[in-house]
């Protein structure tokens, strides 16, 4: 509900009572805030009348609350509170502070660290913070700089920019191959497989290739790490982004035995609307240079 300021009291009268109720005297709470204490006084006077009721009374030498200023006084320092670890927050996202990045956990093992040196070597004065995740996150929601979000680039509310085409293969490891460079459609289906639960665009992907996956014997693993590191062991066939397993193909880890194109999906930088730090667009060029 938005707040009718027309009927709200003077934040420096809020203010006032918030610090003279906290330090139980007027001198105090002046010296807090670089006021005299009849200033400090008259604005607590002022919300008073404003109010039509007592908050706070002399008692001896200090002062005392009435039960309304007490819940005002509570109310007031869990507002200021969270106004000053927001301010905080938003100046912990300034310059020199960590360009936080979302992506999945395959990403940032298979492609992003190994290509990470290069770019520390060039910014030894930027920090990278990376948060893996398989989840979609909410950028303004948890404070994310960037995030490397793989699907068609429609995500209506954020600034969206092509990173690399979604090129997909079929691996394995060349202890199943036995001298073997390619396997047809019928020895794929007879050998077993090991793909990440809760992934149907693999499965959609495999069925364009010509397989029946309902047919198949497939291990379902937790995560796409996981997944690809069971490939390497030898466990079964893997389907994979091409981008993730450039490196397993170089070192001869696995081998390319079949290639799935689809040309509506690619990797993407998402970032929320409006200006960019010259950190995260100078991380995010970098990105769009090392594909």
């Amino acid at each position: 509900m938005a707040l009718d300021w027309r009927r709200f009291p003077s934040l420096t009268a809020l203010r006032a009572f918030e610090a003279a109720a906290r330090k139980q005297s007027f001198s105090l709470a002046g010296r807090e805030l670089n006021v005299t204490h009849a200033a400090i006084a008259q604005q607590v006077r002022g919300l008073e009348e404003h109010l039509g009721r007592e908050l706070i009374y002399r008692e001896g030498r200090g002062l005392a609350l009435t039960a309304e200023g007490a819940r005002l006084a509570q109310a007031l320092a869990e507002g200021f509170r969270t106004i000053g670890m927001a301010l905080d927050e938003m100046k912990a996202a300034g310059p020199g502070a960590p360009v936080r990045v979302t992506l999945t956990q395959a990403f940032a093992a298979q492609w992003l660290m190994p290509r990470l040196k290069s770019f520390w070597s060039a910014h030894p004065e930027i920090a990278i913070s990376l948060h893996p995740e398989k989840r979609v996150v909410d950028l303004r929601r948890d404070g994310i700089d960037l995030g490397i979000r793989f699907g068609n680039g429609k995500w209506p509310g954020l600034d969206v920019e092509f990173l690399k085409a979604a090129h997909y293969v079929i691996v394995a490891a060349p202890s199943m191959l036995n001298g073997r460079h390619d396997l047809s459609t019928t020895e794929m289906s007879a050998m077993p497989w090991v793909i990440e639960q809760d992934w149907p665009e693999a499965l959609t992907w495999l069925r364009s290739f010509g397989l029946r996956p309902d047919a198949m014997n497939i291990s379902y693993i937790p995560t796409e790490e996981l997944a690809l590191s069971a490939a390497r062991q030898g466990y079964g066939l893997h389907v994979e982004a091409a981008a993730l397993v450039e490196q397993d193909v170089e070192l001869g880890a696995l081998r390319v035995v079949g290639s799935i194109r689809d040309d509506g999906l690619a990797y993407y930088l998402v970032s929320r609307p409006g200006p960019k730090r010259p950190e995260l667009q100078t991380f995010a060029k970098w990105l769009k240079a090392a594909v």
